[in-house]
């Protein structure tokens, strides 16, 4: 498995793990699907903070940050995705991703990154807190999809100390 920044031509794989993820799954609270375009320029604008997972020149999944909050207070934390198309997972390839995000993290000055979980995904909670994050919060019925209201649960893991 190699772990590389995502490129523009990656668009179409993210977009098939993504996409399918949102119809799918109560993973993610939105319903609107990505598009080719607006992946590619996230994938410009974030650089080395998109990473995808790549087994025999095919990506398996994708792990991503972007602003937690807006304001210059919130400027050293990020709030991050990983996704993983069902193929890849308990394969190790999201402790790889996270790893290397992480990694990709620090060297940037970020200081905490931040999982918004739907407590539709306890697996992706778990996954979280044995990478070392913490749970700092739930959210009740934040999230609507489906006809279900949904909590949001917060975790963050602080990556450097000052």
């Amino acid at each position: 498995m190699i772990i590389r920044p995502a490129q523009a031509g990656d668009a179409t794989a993210i977009a098939e793990i993504t996409n399918a993820i949102i119809r799918e799954t109560l993973i993610t609270f939105t319903t609107i699907e990505r598009s080719l375009d607006s992946i590619a320029s996230d994938i410009n604008a974030r650089g080395a903070a998109y990473l995808v997972a790549e087994v025999e020149r095919q990506v398996l999944g994708f792990a991503t940050y972007g602003p937690f909050r807006s304001g210059p207070g919130y400027s050293q934390s990020r709030e991050h995705s990983v996704q993983l198309s069902p193929k890849a997972r308990n394969q190790g390839a999201g402790r790889a991703l996270m790893t290397a995000l992480e990694d990709v993290a620090r060297s940037e000055g970020v200081h905490v990154l931040v999982a918004g979980i739907s407590s539709a995904n306890p697996g992706a909670v778990a996954f979280h807190a044995a990478l070392g994050f913490e749970i700092t919060g739930q959210m009740p019925e934040v999230g609507f999809k489906w006809g279900k209201r949904l909590d949001l649960v917060l975790m963050q893991k602080i990556l450097a100390q000052d």
